[in-house]
């Protein structure tokens, strides 16, 4: 049974009112013409959906990613032919299933994992909320309708946590966690538990199923994301290594015996890109922490996060989801043979009447005539109170004394960057009545790095502002005084970013004025910012700070 959670309004002495919010996408990359409705863009999902995990029920299949500190929890997508996707819901929407209190953006929820036991007729999503609650797993029938609360699961250590079911229905829990006597930077070890799914209890002995990887002498570092499948009487144990960025890779082993010992794949790696030139086209990068899922013909295929950097390895959109089909050769699986790219547009033999893809160059528009905020949007952190209003195709957001900069739920509603090159644009109605106000977009990527574009009180007068925030430094890089005549007139404010440089605009009456161009927003990228994280950009109003 799922309770939905009401929230009651903070009062607030003012609030900013949003008329829509439109973002347009429009990527090189996405250039390519699909020729028929059974292709798709590479990636699947673009911008921060990293860490995929897929499972199938029947025609049905359902795909999870990572969403650290940002609320509602994990992303979930329905297909029935891997190339349509649709969001569903979030499998963590209630504000009673994910406390994100004080957590960086980089926290929260690392590589959750998604599985269906037919001997049950369940879902299982199997999570860490780093610095949270830590391991656990939370169920449901119907992916449609909503998620348990989650079940702790003290006795699993460790991150990337999965489960797996074998023929006879016995289960069984896998984790990645340092080593307790490490023998090297990086040194990882796979664990393996039992765990009684008709009791729903985990086994509190665990037993090593992968110390390091398959060559120890070379110290091979972070070995993580592990899943297990069963194919022609053979466990295969599929996992990452090399760390999410330029060394990421995906090995697979195998046994006989689900608790091993497994020996490695002899084309290991069977998924990277790190050997290829660095000057390639339309170039794809860090591949790895696949997972994989057979479809009802008996072929497999496999979902992977990747990068689309643009110069000096720089990305702003995060990892995103890619998928390919796989290969079998001499009894072991193969992503992407060694020396190929990873294609920018896949094939499949698709059946399916679904228009659209949740891929390419688009342009998504929120008019907010729905009672219920759009699926797209995220908050920072958990929202115990609800700061945000849907009235009458405007969105209200109460000011509130709380910042992008701290460690708490400010009022922004953001959605993610999926394009390198895109424009953001919101038309704003609010009038600034103490100096600390502030109400516009905001380009966020995480406490430290971001940018605002709004309307301020300065000194009496009705100013717009470009505020720039690099590694916790904050200046004002651009500042205008508007028109008396104008002051309390609804604004229009757009961002318009090309790869790692922004400008930005702003119109009352008339044309469509550029307050600044060529500001470098470098530091947006998960490269210079570090983390995990992609960019969101979204609404944002405070009463603490401009």
């Amino acid at each position: 049974m799922f309770q939905t959670i009401l929230f009651f309004g903070l009062a607030q002495n003012n609030k900013a009112i949003f008329s829509y919010f439109e973002y347009k996408g429009n990527d090189a990359f996405f250039s390519q013409k699909l020729n028929s409705k059974n292709q798709t863009y590479n990636p699947i999902l673009p911008g921060m959906y990293p860490d995929p995990s897929i499972c199938k029920r029947g025609k049905d299949y359902f795909l999870i990613n990572s969403s650290f500190s940002y609320f509602p929890g994990i992303p979930i997508f329905h297909s029935t032919d891997l190339i349509h996707w649709k969001q569903i819901g979030h499998v963590l929407d209630q504000v009673s299933q994910l406390k994100l209190d004080g957590l960086g953006i980089s926290g929260g929820i690392y590589a959750p994992s998604i599985t269906y036991n037919e001997n049950t007729q369940t879902f299982y999503v199997i999570n860490t909320v780093v610095g949270g609650i830590g391991n656990y797993y939370v169920t449901t029938k119907d992916p449609f309708k909503g998620w348990s609360m989650p079940i702790k699961l003290p006795e699993v250590k460790g991150i990337d946590p999965s489960f797996f079911v074998d023929d006879d229905g016995a289960g069984y829990i896998l984790s990645s966690q340092a080593s307790d006597k490490p023998r090297w930077t990086g040194h990882t070890v796979i664990w393996i538990h039992s765990f009684d799914f008709e009791k729903e209890q985990v086994s509190k002995e665990r037993q090593i199923l992968m110390d390091g990887g398959s060559d120890t002498a070379s110290h091979p570092r972070w070995l993580e994301g592990p899943h297990i499948f069963k194919v022609n009487g053979y466990y295969y144990l599929l996992a990452a290594e090399g760390g999410t960025l330029s060394g990421h890779k995906e090995l697979v082993f195998r046994s006989k015996n689900v608790r091993g010992p497994y020996s490695p794949s002899p084309n290991n790696p069977i998924l990277t890109q790190i050997d290829l030139p660095s000057n390639r086209n339309n170039k794809i990068t860090n591949v790895g922490h696949a997972d994989m899922v057979q479809d009802s013909k008996g072929n497999w295929f496999t979902v992977f996060l990747g990068t689309r950097p643009y110069a000096d390895e720089q990305f702003n959109t995060g990892r995103e989801t890619f998928i390919l089909p796989v290969k079998w050769v001499d009894g072991f699986p193969i992503i992407l043979e060694k020396g190929m790219q990873v294609p920018t547009v896949v094939s499949f033999n698709s059946t399916a009447s679904i228009n659209g893809l949740h891929t390419g160059n688009f342009t998504w528009k929120d008019e907010f005539n729905s009672k219920k905020l759009n699926l797209n949007w995220n908050t920072v952190r958990t929202p115990y109170n609800q700061w945000w209003n849907l009235n009458n195709g405007k969105m209200e957001i109460n000011l509130l004394p709380k910042s992008l900069s701290q460690l708490v739920n400010p009022a922004f509603l953001g959605r993610r960057q999926q394009h390198q090159n895109f424009e953001a644009t919101t038309v704003l109605d609010f009038t600034p009545t103490k100096e600390n106000e502030f109400a516009g977009l905001a380009y966020f990527q995480n406490e430290k790095n971001y940018l605002t574009l709004g309307k301020i009180l300065e000194g009496g007068k009705s100013m717009i502002i470009v505020r720039s925030i690099v590694n916790g430094k904050d200046s004002i890089v651009s500042r205008r005084e508007i028109n008396k005549v104008n002051s309390t007139e609804k604004i229009a404010l757009s961002i318009s970013v090309k790869e790692g440089v922004a400008s930005f605009y702003y119109k009352t009456k008339g044309s469509k004025v550029l307050l600044i161009e060529n500001v470098d927003v470098t530091n947006l990228s998960t490269k210079k910012a570090k983390g995990f994280v992609g960019s969101y950009i979204g609404l944002y109003a405070t009463s603490l700070t401009y």
